[in-house]
């Protein structure tokens, strides 16, 4: 059963009415992976904070924010993760539960949401958490010119930008709720993702055995296709030298981090953010990484880590990383990428879409890393 609000009698300033929608694959926040599930979390605790009433609207039966809770169903739907009718049946749920009585903007976090919010009563603001291009861009293409999509970095909207932007709000981050360490990491080199060619973990371990520093990759490995890449590509390159933990849980992870020389990012697409960059650095961990994606969006070159063109550059990057001052990091997500930066972003666009008044913005300029 939905949990309601009472119709605002606020001013245009004053709080909103917030319906919070994720997908119905993990729980908020999430007990591992989940880049976009922990965003979420700090997102919707931090407009709390400031006021606004937020229901998740979500799966399973539990949750860890400071929002009301729906689940639209009791059990998480992982085990069907990359089926298209979970999701569906999520979202015509969720329609049914969210009336415009009760809420002044939604905001969507799914895949399919964009496409099925033209028919909702409450207008809806989603982000856009993937490359807006190929089948995923026709998607989003056609998705109702009232509904507001939101990217995630200037370098993800500048791959579509003829879709109906409204805005860019970064991903975000608490480093308050992270140890950071005072001086270099004197564990391991780190590689921290799902394993697939697109995160080359066989770039890392190559990087890491050339500068003879050893590496420890934990990944994500439970779905067939990266069961297949870790045993067909991964696993005959690796040696002594290379410790290999599987499905880390968050606190595990943390504590990676925080040892690590140094994360290695050797991406081989158009990453649109890299929410683990953004951990790494508020750890204190510098980033060694290539010139993909969003990566010089986060990560300050020569300051917060070391951005490099090349994978052959990339073995003399990471014996230099721990030159690195670990506080200028930490600084820089504390500065950058803040939760509360995140929610002032995401309020003016709710603002914009209760009020009727959006419209796809310009292409805006690039916010400085200096």
């Amino acid at each position: 059963m939905a949990v309601t609000h009472r119709p605002s009698e606020s001013p245009p300033g004053g709080p909103l009415r917030i319906a919070m929608v994720v997908p119905p694959w993990l729980s908020v926040p999430p007990p591992g992976y989940g880049g976009l599930e922990q965003v979420v979390h700090g997102l919707v605790d931090r407009l709390v904070e400031r006021g606004h009433a937020v229901t998740l609207f979500g799966a399973g039966r539990h949750h860890g924010t400071a929002a009301d809770f729906v689940s639209t169903v009791d059990d998480l739907q992982y085990a069907r993760l990359g089926e298209a009718l979970p999701e569906l049946a999520h979202l015509a749920r969720v329609k049914h539960l969210v009336t415009a009585a009760d809420f002044d903007v939604i905001h969507d976090h799914t895949t399919i949401g964009p496409l099925v919010a033209g028919r909702r009563a409450v207008p809806t603001v989603a982000t856009v958490h993937g490359n807006p291009v190929g089948e995923y861009g026709t998607v989003l293409s056609d998705v109702d010119r009232g509904v507001g999509l939101v990217a995630i970095s200037h370098t993800q909207r500048r791959l579509n930008p003829g879709l109906p932007w409204v805005g860019t709000v970064h991903n975000a981050m608490d480093v308050r709720e992270f140890p950071h360490k005072q001086g270099p990491g004197r564990g391991p080199v780190l590689w921290l993702a799902r394993f697939s060619p697109d995160k080359g973990p066989d770039l890392a371990i190559r990087a890491c055995r050339e500068a003879g520093l050893p590496l420890t990759l934990a990944g994500k490995c439970n779905e067939p296709a990266e069961r297949r890449y870790f045993a067909e590509v991964v696993e005959p390159l690796l040696d002594e030298d290379v410790t290999v933990v599987f499905n880390a849980d968050r606190e595990a992870t943390i504590r990676l981090m925080v040892d690590a020389r140094c994360l290695i990012m050797p991406i081989q697409w158009d990453e649109p953010f890299g929410m683990v960059m953004v951990e790494a650095m508020a750890t204190g961990t510098p980033v060694v990484a290539l010139r993909r994606g969003a990566v010089p969006e986060l990560v300050v070159d020569g300051v917060t880590g070391l951005i490099r063109d090349h994978a052959e550059e990339l073995p003399a990057a990471l014996c230099a990383a721990d030159r690195l001052d670990p506080q200028a990091s930490v600084a820089h997500v504390a500065r950058s990428f803040s939760t509360d930066r995140m929610a002032e972003g995401y309020e003016a666009v709710y603002r914009q879409l209760a009020l009727g008044a959006a419209a796809p913005a310009r292409e805006p300029t690039p916010v400085a890393t200096r």
